[in-house]
């Protein structure tokens, strides 16, 4: 129960560059009456599904991972965060490298190796060895996933576009209702006695499948003047981020060492690092990881500011949730899946009229509402859970996972317009790929923050039952107040996203990517 942002990673993805603007006129199809284009749109759109369920399939399965492995508090963090840091790590350079080398090749690399990466993470024996294919699952989903838009929109023609990212869009919001729902009915139905190890298996046909197909119907697209890559600037930005967050997953079961306050201190300075090397390479070849001339525009860097804090919420949330109901109800997966269901549908009904209706009309003050109703809904569920204890039910968390829902899907699918609204349309591409980076490492910091909001609450995290009650709704707390932080930097964000047609330079249709709807 993971944000990717519907987040729209559901949501995540890299942006189409503006040399994949460029070249669209060299590769996409000279009659619109070619039927393999659908072919390969369902192949991308099939591997994007796949990476949309296997970060809401998750969080459903950790009980039973923890039953079955006895995993430590660390671990299970790093199960969930270590898939978010190691996409979030990659993703700009995911988009480069098919840039480069082609989106076709990068596609069938990413997909053959989150396939490969599917069957460890199924196979593994050891909660370490599900940490390390967790961690290449969401490496090769760098590579994939920013090849999905990118090859889409060299795919189509313009006056096609709009149609197939409504596709994609109804693609995120079907993943987001249908993750943990399939992950509980393969865990419940516990085929041929493997328990919770289904929920990775089950990419294995699909992805075989994708690669056989992909070869076949996908055609091959490259930017011709691709940005160089910036891997000291990854291993940097990485390092940073690792520096942060190992501490912070390990310090509560270590009794907090002086060691790990060393890592978070130097973390600052290896970003500080970061960005002196980012300036160095700007001067140097123009390729920098991070556009920093971006920070300028004051609504992306407060857009910025969202989407981190955004990330962290949820990431707090969607694993304390899960928590919750199966360590402290005592639920089963199947029934702490259904649950979910109301959310999930809030989200996306609620994100499809945002975008449509509300945001076009009252502009940001939708987002800020957004922000409020969901802060609203927390507080609703803390009272719930106070008032009715142990023996609250599944349709009693309706109401509040509705509210919920609801302010999610208002700030989720407009954000990324209108955050790209004021930054010229040349950097549209870099600036939404940095967005969506900058929510997974959100969502990463958040899985992270857990042992302090949530597990710092639990004498023992292996006594279920009360304990867990009373910190998930010490979690939640935590959660409001980053709320009530995200709608005071959203007055920075522009009181309107400007139309296309009046945005500074570059292509109509510069950064347009589909927002992932965060699943529960």
């Amino acid at each position: 129960m993971s944000t990717e942002t519907p987040k729209t990673s559901p949501e995540r993805e890299n942006g189409p560059t503006q040399e994949e603007r460029n070249d669209v006129a060299h590769d996409a199809p000279s009659s619109t009456a070619d039927r393999r284009r659908w072919l390969a749109l369902a192949i991308v759109m099939t591997a994007a599904f796949m990476d949309l369920v296997d970060v809401t399939i998750v969080n459903i399965a950790i009980r039973t991972m923890r039953e079955d492995f006895g995993a430590s508090t660390s671990a299970i963090q790093w199960i969930t965060a270590g898939y978010a840091l190691a996409f979030a790590a990659g993703l700009i350079t995911g988009g480069r490298l098919g840039d480069i080398y082609g989106r076709k090749r990068i596609f069938l690399i990413g997909i053959a190796g989150f396939t490969a990466a599917s069957l460890l993470c199924g196979i593994a024996s050891t909660p370490d060895v599900l940490v390390v294919a967790r961690l290449l699952q969401g490496g090769m989903a760098a590579l994939m996933v920013p090849q999905v838009l990118a090859i889409i929109h060299v795919t189509f023609p313009p006056q096609e576009r709009g149609k197939v990212f409504g596709m994609f869009g109804a693609i995120v919001g079907l993943a987001a209702v249908s993750g943990p729902l399939l992950g509980a009915l393969l865990i419940e139905w516990d085929l041929f006695g493997l328990g919770w190890r289904p929920i990775f298996l089950i990419n294995l046909p699909v992805g075989i499948m994708g690669v056989i197909l992909g070869r076949k119907f996908i055609a091959e697209s490259k930017a011709p003047q691709a940005l160089r890559l910036d891997l000291v600037g990854v291993v940097l930005a990485t390092l940073a981020l690792v520096l942060l967050i190992f501490p912070l997953t390990h310090g509560h079961e270590n009794d907090w060492p002086l060691w790990g306050f060393g890592c978070m201190i130097a973390a600052p300075f290896v970003f500080a690092a970061f960005i002196a090397y980012e300036k160095y390479k700007i001067k140097k070849d123009g390729s920098p990881l991070v556009e920093l001339s971006l920070f300028k525009v004051k609504s992306f860097a407060g857009g910025i500011a969202v989407q981190l804090t955004f990330g962290i919420a949820t990431g707090i949330f969607f694993l304390v949730w899960t928590m919750y109901m199966q360590m402290g109800l005592g639920w089963s997966v199947l029934r702490a899946g259904l649950t979910g269901i109301p959310f999930s549908i809030a989200v996306s009904v609620a994100a499809g009229l945002s975008v449509e209706k509300l945001v076009p009309r009252f502009g940001r003050k939708v987002l800020q509402a957004g922000a409020l109703i969901m802060g609203a809904g927390l507080l609703l569920y803390i009272w719930e859970s106070q008032h009715y204890g142990m023996e609250i039910a599944s349709w009693q968390m309706a109401a509040p996972l509705v509210v919920m829902g609801v302010g999610m899907g208002l700030i989720v699918a407009p954000l990324n317009d209108t955050v790209l609204s004021e930054v010229p349309r040349e950097h549209a591409g870099s600036a939404s790929g940095l967005i969506n980076t900058t929510g997974q490492m959100g969502n990463a910091l958040g899985l992270a923050l857990t042992s302090v909001v949530f597990f710092g609450l639990i004498d023992d995290d292996m006594v279920f039952g009360p304990p867990y009650v009373e910190a998930f709704r010490g979690a939640l707390w935590w959660v409001v107040a980053v709320l009530v932080v995200i709608f005071a930097v959203m007055f920075v964000l522009p009181r309107r996203a400007l139309p296309m047609e009046q945005r500074e330079g570059g292509s109509e249709h510069a950064g347009r990517t589909p927002e992932k709807v965060p699943a529960g």
